[in-house]
Order: structure tokens, then C-alpha cells, then sequence
């Protein structure tokens, strides 16, 4: 079997609102693949920002796949969340990041977005937290799916990624 090794971190984000904040992601993998080694999903702790500047996170990522083909590549799929003075927590976005596919050091961001609601939520939103959020993951990757809804854009992630592809020649992939 093929296999992808996927060593890197979620070094941080930018463009969210002034509070502390973390993030989730979680591994989407197509019908062929399978996870070796490693955590499928992880949460960073949450840090501080001001409105609009960086925010660091260093969370590791390590992850060890093998797949008998390339159909359904791997994919980060990422929620970024905002804990309040209150101790509420509320969305701040989603987003989706296709792990590269060449092997090699990668510099990646992935954008991220969340959905609005009407007037009175997103006033509801602004004054006393919460706000429209997805019922399924499966909105957040079908682009089928979201078409429907109303988006804002919300801010970036980034990570660092290093990619390592091993046997994929023997399965006649050249990359």
C-alpha cells in the first residue's frame, strides 16, 4: 500500500474577533484510505487576541495514512471558536484544507468562513453570543451543500505542513 506521512502544526490564525481562541480539526479521508498512526482530530488550546492581530497555537500535528489509491486525498477540516469574558464559546468559522499532495515542506492558510443569519441574529450574535452554525459536517466539504447558505468570510489559519510519499511509484503514481 501507498502510504502518506503528514508531520507539521497549526501555527496560528488571523482576522477573528478580540477573545480567546482555539481550534478543532478533524481528518477527512476518502473510502480507501485508512489512518496508521496518529490522532485523527485535535483541538488547540486557546489564545488571546487583540481585534484582528495573530493568534499562536504551535499545535502538532502527526499523522501516518496509507491508501491502496489517491481517490478521496485527505483533508483537514477546521472549526475556529471564541471563548467570551463570560465564558461562552461561539463560532467564529469554518474551513477546509486539502493536505498538499507533493511531498515536501508546505507553508499553507486556509480561509474560513460562517454562516449568517438574519437581522435579529446577527444582532443577537454582536450583543449576547451565538449565532447560526452547521447541524452536519457534511456542509462544511460539500460544495454541493453550501451553495445554499449564506457566508461571511472570517479570518485565516495557518499551518505548516511537511508531506512525506512513500511506495506510491510501486502503485505506478509518479508525482
Amino acid at each position: 500500500m501507498a502510504e502518506v506521512h503528514v508531520i507539521g502544526q497549526v501555527t496560528g490564525g488571523e482576522g477573528f474577533t478580540d477573545a480567546s481562541i482555539f481550534c478543532k480539526w478533524s481528518l477527512q479521508l476518502g473510502g480507501g484510505w485508512r489512518v496508521v498512526e496518529g490522532l485523527s482530530e485535535g483541538q488547540t488550546q486557546a489564545d488571546k487576541s487583540q481585534s484582528g492581530e495573530k493568534v499562536t497555537w504551535s499545535h502538532p500535528i502527526d499523522l501516518h495514512l496509507s491508501t491502496r489509491g489517491i481517490q478521496g486525498w485527505p483533508r483537514l477540516l477546521i472549526q475556529v471558536y471564541r471563548q467570551d469574558d463570560f465564558g461562552r464559546i461561539d463560532l467564529c468559522g469554518y474551513g477546509v484544507l486539502h493536505i498538499p499532495s507533493r511531498p515536501g515542506h508546505h507553508t499553507v492558510t486556509c480561509p474560513t468562513w460562517r454562516p449568517t443569519g438574519t437581522l435579529t441574529e446577527e444582532l443577537r450574535r454582536a450583543f449576547l453570543g451565538g449565532g447560526p452554525q452547521l447541524l452536519s459536517a457534511e456542509f462544511m466539504h460539500s460544495a454541493l451543500e453550501r451553495y445554499r447558505l449564506h457566508t461571511v468570510p472570517s479570518g485565516v489559519v495557518h499551518l505548516e505542513l511537511g508531506i512525506l510519499l512513500r511506495n506510491f511509484e510501486k502503485h505506478g503514481i509518479m508525482y
